[in-house]
């Protein structure tokens, strides 16, 4: 378990955390959540001891032990992948090491009865009990599986790290902080670094850590898989919610309307009560109940709203220039690099207003077939572009493409040309940058702060063929919306570069999967790519398997209309169970109406009831019924909606 009491600490004047205090324990598993800059990854540094606080501090058990695995970090390691992974087990490797000269000294010994060979013979058998009692027998094995399952092939554990893009070299890090079995580990954005197949096996083994996990993540998708706890931190301040993300928004927004609504009522009440006063106060007769309603003012626990961090960006995409029907063909495009070929004999078309989803395991050729198109970099094959067709780009590294020693204003006024000159300030405003920020120079401004420019330089030029090559890394959930919002209104056409499930669903109408230097195609939006992959999966299985059942001694067949009635029987099985819950359901709405109806009769008659008006309890009981209410229709609209595809 760890505590952080009542930290706090400034940036500039302004106050980041004011104290703030909430509890790590043993089993959470925490998303922390809100804007880009609201400290995020100041929280996780000062919780590992990478930054002191200005008040407050941390407690945690002696010997306890915390991983950390930052957003971005310098990894100049000339080791094997497999090597550097076992970096991770320090102990263990000086056993093996120790072991193995135990081992080499006995078998040239020859004095077998003497006390240093004893002495010897105790060294070695204490050595393999401590390799034994840590796990060691066992390390090689987990390494393996891990590797694996982020995304590296076997032939791969024996390359130089160096040889490795920072992105597979970060994927090692995260292997080496999954496998040390930390009472509790920290990741901040982990899955900037992963496909959507590493992605979802990091969620299957975050499920069976056995400790605590305290997370920044900006994909929803993951969040809502990984956490059952979410920290939102906004101007200063924690919430904490014992729900993942979706559901924590929900409840956010619930507890902001039950705090309005609860403010407002309470002010209609005091406004009442002032009212009274101000009538009655010269008059004798009603000097005692004056004075009771005046002592009750006083008594009054003013309810506040909770201030909420509204900034956000705000653009929408020029409209596309006119374009031909077909924007580009591709034919027997390959590319080949010193170590592999990443593109082989590609075919491909791309028509007038395809929303496409590039998806596929890092390192199989998205970016590059990306940059295929875009002209950065040479191939063989043959590419042709349709009419008009203007391409606008952005690359998964683009703050590459930033000068860092040009101010904010000046990286969009060099590009800017025509009418937009005169409006530059309002384009910066709208990505988040006014005031002293558009004289920052550009190698002082954060990641999302760099996303955000070069998404502004986006707009500079209409474009009617959008490229973006992970345009979400570093943007916080509302800038994600924000950018997923305006390219559902973008009238041109796009291929898009993304593991983030949630962003891509209902974006794109084709996926293009990239695997061993091919492509394939699916229709539809990632989830139904997802859908497609998995049946496919599953009917090659259950192919292996009737082949295999044709082959055994007995010469057995699945029967496919045995396959058909279990999955009918199935189906109505799952029917009558939502037609009970939807039946479950109305009954308790019926009772919330009445139980509704009830208090609002309360309400209207607060004489009766003025012990409950005064104390605030009858307006948070009718809240609460309200909420619960709400709650429950929406369920059971969902309910019904789940019954249509059911029926369908």
């Amino acid at each position: 378990m760890v505590s952080i009491n009542n930290l706090s600490i400034q940036f500039g004047g302004e106050s980041l955390f004011d104290h703030v205090s909430f509890i790590i324990n043993d089993k959470d598993r925490i998303g922390l959540v809100g804007k880009n800059g609201a400290g995020k990854s100041t929280l996780l540094k000062i919780i590992k001891g990478l930054q002191k606080a200005d008040e407050g501090d941390i407690i945690t058990p002696e010997s306890y032990s915390i991983g950390y695995l930052p957003q971005e970090m310098e990894t100049q390691s000339e080791r094997t992948v497999i090597e550097e992974a076992m970096n991770a087990f320090s102990e263990v490797v000086l056993l093996e090491g120790r072991i193995a000269a135990f081992e080499k000294e006995i078998g040239i010994r020859t004095d077998y009865e003497s006390d240093s060979y004893q002495h010897l013979i105790r060294k070695h058998s204490e050595a393999i009990e401590r390799y034994h009692l840590i796990g060691g027998q066992a390390v090689h094995v987990n390494i393996e599986k891990v590797l694996t399952g982020l995304g590296f092939e076997r032939e791969e554990f024996d390359r130089i790290m160096s040889t490795f893009s920072s992105g597979w070299q970060m994927r090692v890090e995260i292997a080496k902080i999954l496998l040390q079995q930390h009472d509790v580990i920290l990741l901040d954005e982990p899955t900037n670094h992963l496909d959507i197949d590493s992605i979802q096996w990091l969620e299957e083994f975050l499920a069976g850590f056995k400790g605590a996990v305290v997370l920044v993540s900006h994909d929803r998708a993951f969040l809502d898989n990984v956490t059952k706890r979410s920290i939102e931190i906004s101007l200063g301040k924690i919430y904490d919610y014992k729900a993942n993300y979706s559901e924590y928004v929900l409840m956010r927004e619930e507890r902001m309307e039950s705090q309005l609504a609860t403010h407002n009522n309470q002010q209609r009440q005091i406004k009442q009560i002032e009212r009274f006063v101000e009538r009655f106060r010269s008059k004798a007769t009603k000097a005692k109940q004056v004075q009771s309603r005046i002592k009750l003012l006083e008594k009054i626990d003013l309810v506040e709203v909770d201030l909420v961090d509204e900034s956000g960006i705000r653009f929408r995409f020029p409209p596309a220039p006119h374009s031909g029907k077909i924007i580009l063909e591709g034919k027997n495009i390959c590319k080949d690099y010193p170590q592999k070929r990443v593109l082989n004999d590609l075919s491909f078309s791309v028509i007038k207003h395809d929303r496409i989803a590039f998806v596929g395991k890092n390192g199989e050729g998205k970016s590059t077939l990306s940059k295929v198109i875009t002209g950065l970099v040479d191939y063989t094959g043959d590419l042709k572009f349709g009419h008009n067709v203007v391409i606008g780009y952005y690359a998964q590294n683009q703050s590459d493409y930033l000068d860092p020693e040009q101010t904010v204003f000046k990286t969009i006024d060099d590009i800017a040309v025509g009418d937009i000159r005169t409006r530059i300030k309002g384009i910066l405003g709208g990505f988040l940058f006014s005031g002293d920020d558009i004289e920052k120079k550009v190698k002082v401004l954060s990641g999302g702060e760099k996303s955000r420019l070069s998404l502004a330089k986006l707009l500079l030029t209409p474009a009617n063929l959008l490229i973006l090559d992970e345009p979400t890394n570093h943007l916080d959930m509302r800038s994600k919306d924000v950018l997923k919002s305006a390219l559902l209104q973008y009238n041109g056409t796009l291929i898009i570069v993304s593991h983030d499930r949630d962003f891509l669903q209902g974006l794109t109408n084709r996926v293009f999967e990239f695997r061993h230097g091919v492509i394939k195609e699916y229709l539809g939006d990632i989830y139904d790519f997802l859908e497609q992959r998995r049946l496919r999966t599953l009917s090659e299985l259950e192919a292996s398997q009737q082949k295999a059942a044709l082959q055994s001694a007995d010469g057995e067949q699945v029967s496919r209309n045995k396959l058909d009635w279990e999955k009918r029987k199935e189906n109505e099985k799952d029917i009558r169970k939502v037609k009970t819950q939807i039946l479950k359901c109305e009954s308790e709405i019926e009772r919330l109406e009445a139980e509704l109806k009830e208090k609002e009769q309360m309400l209207g008659n607060p004489e009766k009831h003025q012990k409950q008006v005064q104390d605030g309890s009858l307006y948070k009981l009718y809240e609460e019924v309200k909420n619960a209410l709400a709650r429950e229709m929406k369920r059971w609209e969902e309910l019904n909606y789940e019954l249509e595809i059911l029926e369908g």
